[in-house]
C-alpha cells in the first residue's frame, strides 16, 4: 500500500532541504508551491480568478502574476489572503491527490511526499496519512533566511511571525525533525524517516 505523507515548516526551517533528501533517497515528492504556480499560469481558469480578486495591478508585462505584489497585499489584507487560498487551496489539493493516484498505480508500496508550506493551515493535513513537521528556532529560520539574501533580519522575523507558531504546527505532526544543527545531522534524522515511512508503504 503506498503511503502520502505531509511536509511541512516555517521559512528557513530546512523543509526544502529535508525534501530534497527523502527524494535522493527514493520518495516521490509532490511541490504544492509548484502546483500553485501551474495553476495560475496565465489564462488558466484559476489564474482568471486570481485576477477577478486582486485586479490587473497583479500583473506582469507577460500577463503571468506578479507573485511578491501579490504577496505585499495577502500579507497586509487577511481577508484578500483568505479569498486567495479558497481559491487555490481546493484546486491543489485536488491535483495533488491526482498525482498520487497515477503514482501508486505503478508503484503500489510508493512513498509519496507532499512538500507544503501551508499544510496545516490549509487544511490539507487531513488528507495526509502521516504528517512531518520540519522544527527549527526561531533565530538560526533568521539567520538561514538573511544568509539567503531574501530578506533582512527584521522582514525575516516578520514573515516568520506571520506564519502559525511552531508550538501549533507540532501538535499536528506524528514526526518531527529538529533541524538545528549541520545538513549532516539532518540527512540521518531524515534518513531514519525514510526507512520508517518506507516499511509502512510496504
Amino acid at each position: 500500500m503506498a503511503l502520502l505523507a505531509g511536509l511541512t515548516g516555517g521559512m528557513g526551517s530546512g523543509k526544502s532541504l529535508a525534501a530534497e533528501i527523502l527524494q535522493e533517497l527514493g520518495a516521490h515528492i509532490i511541490d504544492a508551491d509548484k502546483i500553485c504556480r501551474s495553476l495560475v499560469e496565465p489564462e488558466k481558469p484559476t489564474w482568471s480568478e486570481v485576477v477577478g480578486l486582486f485586479g490587473d495591478q497583479i500583473l506582469n508585462e507577460d500577463g503571468s502574476l506578479d507573485r511578491k505584489k501579490i504577496a505585499g497585499i495577502i500579507f497586509n489584507d487577511p481577508d484578500k489572503k483568505r479569498e486567495m487560498e479558497n481559491i487555490l487551496h481546493p484546486m491543489v489539493f485536488s491535483e495533488e491527490l491526482r498525482v498520487f493516484h497515477n503514482i501508486r498505480q505503478c508503484e503500489n508500496d510508493a512513498l509519496v511526499i507532499v512538500d507544503s508550506p501551508l499544510l496545516i493551515e490549509s487544511g490539507n493535513y487531513r488528507n495526509m496519512d502521516k504528517v512531518v513537521v520540519v522544527s527549527c528556532d526561531q533565530e538560526i529560520q533568521v539567520r538561514r533566511i538573511v544568509d539567503k539574501g531574501i530578506f533582512s533580519a527584521e522582514e525575516a522575523r516578520k514573515r516568520i511571525n506571520n506564519q502559525m507558531e511552531l508550538k501549533k504546527k507540532l501538535k499536528f505532526a506524528d514526526y518531527i525533525l529538529e533541524n538545528n544543527s549541520t545538513v549532516e545531522a539532518l540527512k540521518i534524522k531524515v534518513e531514519t524517516l525514510y526507512r520508517d515511512l518506507k516499511n509502512l508503504a510496504s
